[in-house]
């Protein structure tokens, strides 16, 4: 295809979504008013599922199907970055040096490290009846371990970080969202459909399907982000350039 076709493929098809996105803004409510639709429907079938967070029930209930999407693209970005970082064969890797850490630092992280890991892991596990999740929740876990290279160095975090284990889990986290989604079609409903049993209202168990999505998303996330950070620090610290490598720099 030439040039000009894709220019006028490009316009023409900018037009339609213009027209589209005009008209379906013409549908919704003004703004200032207490007519509010979608909120009022959000909420009922929260109630009705018996999800006390609101949010959660519309992320992993109401339009789950949306929210793969949104893990797909973290799960793409990571899986992007390890391709992008992996090491090339012109590139030389050296020992991390030692950090220095003041003693208070280093305390500070020894006791927020275990604490942040547990808000992370309750932040997750309530999600269906809090505010928080998976999304979140998985940020926080991944903020506590790396505590270890606030509170220490980098040889201090690269011990105690499974990075084999987080990149098998953030596919199975991945995957174990799609999956979840078949449960609805095998009980004659639709993809991503709560066929779980609702359980009480307020309880950890309440919710259905919710908590149990919520859990992979916060697998997901939590280890994507770990290896995330993995490639990017591992580029910062251990690469060498040719000057220092050449230089003996790399002890």
């Amino acid at each position: 295809m030439s040039r000009t076709a894709r220019i006028r493929l490009f316009w023409a098809a900018a037009v339609v979504f213009a027209v589209a996105y005009a008209a379906a803004c013409t549908g919704l409510p003004r703004f200032g008013t207490l007519a509010h639709p979608y909120a009022t429907r959000a909420v009922a079938a929260a109630l009705h599922q018996r999800t006390a967070n609101v949010v959660s029930s519309v992320n992993f209930d109401q339009r789950a199907f949306d929210t793969l999407g949104e893990e797909s693209i973290l799960f793409a970005a990571v899986l992007g970055t390890i391709v992008l970082l992996r090491h090339a064969r012109d590139e030389r890797t050296g020992r991390p040096r030692p950090g220095r850490v003041l003693p208070s630092t280093r305390l500070l992280g020894m006791v927020l490290l275990p604490v942040t890991l547990l808000t992370g892991v309750y932040i997750v596990a309530h999600g269906q009846l809090s505010p928080g999740g998976g999304f979140q929740g998985g940020v926080i876990l991944a903020t506590g371990l790396h505590l270890a290279y606030v509170a220490a160095d980098y040889r201090v975090l690269k011990r105690i970080r499974p990075l084999a284990f987080l990149d098998a889990a953030d596919a199975a986290g991945a995957g174990a969202f799609a999956a979840l989604g078949l449960a609805g079609l095998v009980a004659g409903g639709a993809y991503l459909q709560n066929v779980l049993p609702l359980g009480t209202f307020g309880q950890l168990s309440s919710g259905g399907l919710v908590p149990v999505v919520n859990a992979a998303v916060g697998v997901e996330v939590g280890a994507g982000v770990i290896v995330l950070l993995a490639f990017f620090l591992d580029q910062a610290v251990e690469v060498r350039s040719p000057e220092e490598h050449g230089t003996g720099g790399g002890g």
